[in-house]
């Protein structure tokens, strides 16, 4: 086994190296695993800038990971080397409520791997072998690198309830508003509007099925939406999460209406129009990752190729050229940018 590996460290978003660190060796019920693929998710970039209100810079980043398992530890043995694998990075407690009660995306104690934790965007990381699934047979790597981005808004999604004939409004044509199309469409919404700034995001939901998109900084937004949708929208997912976007969505929704809140948002106060929560009788809900149940959804729908993965993978790069990889992700014109490794 090799002695050092290569770990990317990330102190700003102008200063992302490669460490030199020590190969990791397996504990009781992990495994040792070789990085093939790993995704840079927006919060990396919003911890690399040091807005994300959750992650401390300097970090490790590497949670929307693909690998072959290397070793298995002690009590790992349903795993083996050369299986192919995918993590789930929420690393909960199992013991508080929330986690007995199966919901342990929002565990008491919940620390993220790749964010609380150093990650996988590494030749070689360890995990605890509960947080790993098998990747389905004939799944590319690429494909497999999309389950965890789409497993948010699957999860999203679930939370709304059921969508069957319903309109939906998406704020935002980034990864995860465009996932969140693709996951809403597959749950059986009639109608979906999605809103972006970029006219270039704009035609890519399109592309990925969505009905109509419009520009978010319209100032006639809500009249075009409901021209769109025949109405008000039933539900709306606001994936961008700022002050002007959860206005907007409560423009956009229809009395006795939902809001998903899926973007991570700015620290501090957000002004919300309580007298039309109140007075409309408006659900505002927030949805945090996902569980066991949402991963297999996501890579069920991969599986069935409902997921254009080459219109949401738009670069590559290899783990020495991380840093360009998180430039790549602050550009608003690409979607997902993945990093690959071969190891040294």
């Amino acid at each position: 086994m090799t002695e050092q590996i290569r770990r990317v460290l990330v102190r700003s978003l102008y200063d992302i190296t490669l460490e030199q660190v020590p190969a990791p060796v397996p504990g009781d019920d992990e495994l040792l695993i070789r990085t093939t693929v790993v995704g840079v998710c927006g919060s990396d970039t919003h911890a690399a800038a040091g807005h994300h209100p959750f992650v401390d810079l300097p970090y490790r980043p590497g949670h929307e990971a693909v690998g072959i398992v290397a070793a298995a530890g002690n009590g790992a043995e349903d795993f083996v080397p050369g299986d192919r694998v995918i993590i789930e990075p929420n690393l909960y407690c199992g013991r508080c409520p929330q986690c007995r009660s199966g919901r342990y995306n929002i565990c008491q104690e919940l620390k993220v791997f790749g964010c609380q934790t150093p990650g996988a965007m590494t030749d070689l990381f360890t995990i605890p072998a509960d947080r790993v699934h098998r990747v389905p047979d004939g799944m590319t790597d690429i494909e497999a690198a999309l389950v965890e981005p789409l497993a948010t808004p699957v999860h999203a999604v679930a939370k709304a309830g059921d969508l069957t004939g319903r309109t939906v409004v998406v704020l935002g044509a980034g990864p995860i508003g465009l996932l969140v199309l693709a996951a809403a469409r597959h749950a059986g919404a009639a109608k979906i509007a999605v809103t972006d700034l970029l006219p270039g995001k704009r035609d890519r939901a399109l592309r990925l099925g969505a009905d109509r998109a419009l520009p978010a900084d319209a100032t006639d937004l809500a009249d075009q939406a409901h021209a769109a949708l025949g109405g008000p929208a039933d539900v709306v997912f606001d994936c961008v999460a700022r002050e002007q976007s959860i206005a907007q969505a409560t423009d956009l929704v229809t009395k006795g209406g939902t809001i998903i809140v899926v973007g991570v948002g700015a620290a501090g106060t957000t002004p919300v129009r309580l007298d039309l929560v109140q007075d409309r009788e408006i659900r505002i809900e927030g949805t945090l990752m996902y569980t066991g149940d949402d991963y297999r959804t996501a890579m069920s729908l991969i599986s069935s190729g409902a997921i254009d993965t080459a219109e949401i993978v738009t670069a590559t790069y290899p783990l020495e050229d991380a840093a360009k990889a998180f430039a790549a992700s602050v550009d608003p014109e690409q979607v997902k940018v993945l990093v690959t490794v071969d190891g040294p």
